[in-house]
């Protein structure tokens, strides 16, 4: 059975697309990830690195800032996400809340993008306060529950009531990689889409490894 041809207009989907978001990692350092308390440090870490390689294949933009770091109190953005994201420029900041950074707000709205995927550290400050911020300003804003993280379980469900009651639409790892990929016959980002998937564990990908 073939596919519907043409597609829907990717840049007017009410999907999440690559022509229609960008990707928003806000205080993934060090003090960060080791303070949270709502899942496994571990697979924290897998999981926001894999949506980064998702972006990243897909050529989804994205803005990843961070906080105290030029201050000297804190330390820039963990290793994993860099080594993914070498050509992103951190923005650092002062600010609990992003969106009352300049540099930020400018970057933000310089990409033009409607539908935004913000993930952060901690879920109830960083993520919390941007996402109901960027909803009052118009935009479609998504978070991804299984990469991001709280400094309880509590907090971390509490946030992610709050920001759903105010409009914010809660996604996975493995629903934003099928979100963007849509389609088999869309090879040129299978390879992505296939390797995020074995990453992640999801089950009917593991029965093709034989």
């Amino acid at each position: 059975m073939s596919s519907i041809t043409p597609i829907r207009d990717p840049k007017t989907d009410h999907l999440i697309t690559p022509e229609n978001s960008a990707l928003i990692l806000i205080d993934y350092q060090p003090l960060q990830v080791n303070s949270v308390r709502s899942m496994d440090h571990e697979e924290l870490v897998k999981n926001i690195v894999i949506v980064s390689k998702l972006a990243k294949g897909f050529d989804v933009p994205v803005i990843l800032t961070t906080v105290n770091v030029e201050s000297g109190i804190n330390k820039p953005t963990i290793k994993h996400l860099k080594d993914v994201l070498p050509e992103v420029t951190e923005i650092d900041r002062t600010s609990v809340n992003s969106w009352e950074d300049q540099a930020f707000q400018d970057a933000v709205k310089e990409l033009g993008k409607k539908k935004l995927i913000i993930c952060a550290l901690w879920t109830e400050v960083c993520l919390c306060f941007p996402a109901l911020d960027l909803i009052k300003e118009g935009y479609e804003v998504y978070t991804i529950v299984d990469a991001v993280g709280g400094t309880s379980t509590i907090a971390h469900e509490t946030a992610l009531r709050r920001m759903e009651q105010a409009g914010v639409q809660l996604s996975s790892v493995t629903q934003f990689a099928c979100e963007l990929q849509r389609d088999w016959n869309r090879l040129h980002t299978k390879p992505v889409f296939f390797e995020s998937l074995m990453e992640n564990g999801s089950f009917f990908v593991e029965t093709l490894r034989w």
